[in-house]
């Protein structure tokens, strides 16, 4: 199964074989692993974000159903032409608004990519590397950054393909990433930068949450020591200018909605698993005002587990979250599912397993890119 694969270290070198932590794993296979990952000696990424290695042919056999479902929906895919666009928007707009929905279809690239490069991760078959490679490097070729947080967060799929890849990919693709996200990391660096302190509005709440998360994930998987210190400044004061030290949040306070709260902290428990893949930690990482980001995640597991209920949106002061109520949307109106903070806590447990009950109460099994990604021990 999956999930016995035992997880690799948390640090690799580019141009090396990944370590493994090898204790009570069979030398057998070992061997048999390093031989499928030869390619890896060639590495020009350095986070290894996901560590599970390539699973045998028992293990794909007996893989879990979600895998094998996720496997399955790229091999649906393997033929479908890249949907790069210079520019994505979505953020402050419905549906059939502006470029809403063309943008919606064009970032399921960006989840065809993480899931095509697990795929190639999980099967070492080539057709499903050739998939990220074509993909890749279309957007990293049309894309121009906008460097809005909202728009382009689910980049972290591009990010993660990438980190997964780039040993094996071609040296054009693999250049042209490797510029992309280094234009990607120090844009949104220098933007935050560029603001006055304290900083206020959406470099305080949410938005901001999810520039450090793309900073992050550029930062450690393109190795970049300068990168990585200005995201583990960036991450320090957003911990202490969006949580209080009780653990609530700017965006529960102006949008009086958990929707916000899973919306703020998931970016930033992406970001901190990063980190967590090069030794650092930054769950207990306390802001000047004594804030952390597990006081974050401590406030809102009573909600999660039903223990603490709440109307959306009641007291918001933000006018789009009426338009949306108004427009029919779900979630924008009645009490807060707990369901939807299943990845969120899903995530949370691969950095402390203090989340892992709250994560099986939320769904019996994580979601399939994170089975195959992060695989937690057997239970």
């Amino acid at each position: 199964m999956v999930r016995k694969v035992l997880m690799m270290q948390s640090r690799s070198h580019s141009g090396r074989m990944p370590s493994w932590q090898a204790a009570g794993t069979p030398l057998a296979l070992l061997l048999v692993c390093s031989a499928i990952m030869l390619p890896a000696r060639q590495a020009r990424a350095a986070m290894n974000f996901c560590a599970a290695p390539a699973l045998q042919t028992s293990e794909r056999t007996n893989a879990d159903p979600g895998v094998k479902a996720l496997v399955s929906n790229v091999e649906a895919h393997l033929n479908d032409p890249a949907h790069a666009v210079s520019k994505l928007h979505t953020e402050g707009t419905l549906p059939h608004e502006g470029i809403y929905d063309q943008s919606v279809e064009a970032e399921k690239d960006l989840d065809l990519l993480r899931d095509a490069a697990l795929a190639w991760r999980a099967t070492s078959d080539d057709r499903y590397l050739k998939l990220v490679d074509r993909l890749l490097y279309a957007w990293v070729t049309i894309y121009e950054p906008s460097f809005n947080p909202i728009d382009e967060t689910r980049f972290e799929g591009l990010i993660l393909a990438y980190d997964m890849t780039a040993s094996a990919l071609p040296v054009k693709t693999r250049n042209a990433a490797m510029a992309f996200l280094t234009k990607l990391g120090n844009g949104y660096i220098e933007q935050i930068d560029a603001q006055p302190r304290p900083l206020t509005g959406t470099f305080r709440n949410n938005w901001q949450s999810h520039r450090i998360k793309l900073i992050a994930m550029a930062a450690f998987t393109l190795d970049n020591r300068k990168m990585i210190n200005a995201a583990q400044r960036l991450f320090v004061e957003h911990i202490g200018d969006n949580i209080e030290p009780d653990g609530s949040t700017i965006d529960f306070k102006e949008r009086d909605a958990l929707h916000y709260v899973t919306y703020d902290l998931q970016p930033l428990v992406t970001a901190a698993l990063a980190a967590r893949r090069h030794n650092r930690n930054w769950l207990p990482e306390k802001a000047t005002n004594g804030a952390t980001l597990g006081a974050a995640l401590n406030w809102l597991t009573p909600y999660a587990l039903g223990t603490k209920t709440h109307d959306e949106f009641v007291h918001s002061d933000v006018p789009f979250d009426a338009k949306r109520r108004e427009a029919g949307l779900p979630g924008y109106s009645g009490q807060w599912d707990p369901k939807n903070a299943t990845e969120l806590f899903n995530l949370a447990a691969r950095l402390d397993g203090r989340y892992a009950p709250v994560a099986l109460h939320l769904a019996p099994n994580p979601p399939a890119w994170l089975a195959v990604c992060l695989p937690l021990p057997a239970r």
